[in-house]
């Protein structure tokens, strides 16, 4: 299977997310956290939050449904048969709060071929209503046997 390139420096629609507390608290009871800054609006304002704050890895579930966009993109060419997730890097800013809008954009950086195994490289920016950056993510997915 030849890997295709063709998608390298696209970028797809922004896909918007809004944030729910229930959600948030739903996140952090799936992950273990019990910090009351997930679960309370008075104890995530004490702390300096608008309110009911996300665990920063939160920003998967907000970034997905743009990463869908590009990862099923017949451009991109990737063959989910064979995909295994390689890595996955974050850099945060604004927290995320209940009651934000975030909307993520998700560029195709680099897709290459290495010793039989492709390299899929995207990068993902989230950013709040307030057009406040919450997350930078690099997702490298890698797809076995395309030589």
């Amino acid at each position: 299977m030849a890997i295709k390139t063709d998608a390298v420096g696209k970028s797809w629609d922004p896909a918007s997310f809004e944030v729910e507390a229930a959600r948030i608290t739903q996140y952090a009871d799936a992950v273990g956290e019990q910090s009351p800054i997930h679960r309370d609006a008075e104890a995530a304002r004490a702390a300096g939050y608008r309110d009911v704050v996300a665990p920063p890895m939160f920003a998967v579930v907000y970034s997905l449904p743009a990463m869908g966009a590009a990862l099923f993109d017949e451009e991109v060419g990737m063959d989910f048969a064979r995909m295994v997730h390689g890595a996955q890097e974050f850099v945060w800013g604004e927290p995320v709060c209940a009651g934000d809008v975030i909307s993520t954009t998700v560029t195709c950086k680099s897709i290459e071929e290495r010793g039989g195994l492709g390299f899929y490289v995207f990068e993902s920016v989230s950013t709040n209503q307030d057009g406040a950056e919450t997350a930078r993510g690099t997702w490298t997915n890698i797809v076995r046997g395309v030589s």
